[in-house]
């Protein structure tokens, strides 16, 4: 099989295409034909190990000291079960589903395993191939932040960075979850977030939240710019602070703010579930939530791809096909 390696940290150059032998399921695993994956934000990073503020020598010891530990990236696909184990009764050879590998990787490869067990369903009806590889990540990121907020119906959400990956899938669950959602974004973006579900959009190049007199219950930074104190000043006295992007000193400064004030500051990794992906694939099926698509590629443009996210201005989700569509 074609696989897409990483065998060091640099620009999009550094990728190459390799082949090699096709992955042998476990007794309990599945091997899946992958249709479609993405290259997301942690893909970049992980590439050029570009980490926020204060994690280069940990990112380093965590993913690998002069080239990652895992040279195939990618963390999400759809795809077709190709075989199963023996021991596997939840799927069988033919299904069309959708799977979130996280940290483990490996999803920029013709093929790949999964545990039955693991974060593996069925593609939602009505949802295509290239929607649901990209149903993961930040479908998952943005429900882990958001839980640690616990929304009560009629709250007041900002999401910065409302037209990204995971800012596009926040402004979706957040409403789901009962919230009153306002999307911060560019002009180019506000019909976008507008149209996603948001109940106010404001354009960042044109108005500065934080000079304004308006307070949130719960604000989610997917964008990581705006410094922790400034935002503090525009969150309400027992308000949460959701920071997905946050640097390693303002990681350290988080907990003092529970000492000092009644506001919570919630930072720090996101994992995703089996449970989540099966939440996912619900909402996405009842049209609750759908990703956003910016670019398509094929798999033999995947070095485009990575150069399309490194400028740094992608809406939702970039979506790599890997292999034909099956009939559904």
């Amino acid at each position: 099989m074609q696989a897409v390696i990483c065998p060091r940290y640099g620009p999009p150059d550094v990728l190459r295409f390799i082949e090699m032998a096709k992955p042998l399921p476990g007794p309990r695993d599945l091997l899946i034909r992958v249709v479609a994956t993405t290259v997301s934000a942690a893909d970049q990073r992980l590439r050029s190990l570009n980490l926020p503020r204060g994690f280069g020598l940990m990112g380093r010891l965590i993913f690998g000291i002069t080239r990652p530990r895992q040279p195939i990236l990618g963390s999400e696909l759809s795809g077709v079960v190709e075989s199963t184990g023996h021991e596997v009764t939840q799927f069988k050879p033919g299904d069309v589903v959708f799977a979130f590998r996280d940290t483990r990787l490996g999803c920029h490869a013709e093929y790949v395993t999964m545990p039955e067990t693991g974060a593996v369903v069925p593609v939602p009806t009505g949802v295509s191939m290239a929607e649901a590889a990209a149903l993961s990540f930040g479908g998952t990121t943005a429900l882990s932040f958001l839980r640690k907020a616990g929304i009560a119906k009629g709250e007041a959400v900002l999401v910065i960075g409302a037209s990204g990956c995971v800012g596009s899938a926040a402004v979706q669950l957040a409403r789901h979850f009962g919230g009153h959602v306002t999307g911060l974004t560019s002009s180019v973006n506000v019909d976008l977030v507008r149209r996603i579900g948001a109940d106010a959009v404001i354009d960042y190049t044109r108005h500065d939240i934080t000079s304004g007199d308006r307070r949130w219950d719960v604000i989610i930074d997917t964008v990581g710019i705006t410094p922790l104190q400034r935002l503090r000043t525009v969150l309400k006295p027992e308000g949460r602070l959701l920071l997905v992007a946050a640097d390693l000193p303002t990681m350290l400064a988080a907990p003092a703010v529970a000492m000092t004030s009644k506001q919570k500051v919630f930072a720090g990794p996101s994992f995703g579930t089996a449970d989540d992906i099966r939440l996912l694939a619900e909402l996405a099926e009842r049209g609750v939530y759908r990703p956003v698509i910016d670019k398509h590629y094929a798999f033999g443009e995947i070095v485009e791809a990575h150069r399309h996210v490194d400028g740094g201005r992608k809406k939702g989700s970039v979506v790599v096909q890997v292999g034909s569509e099956p009939p559904r």
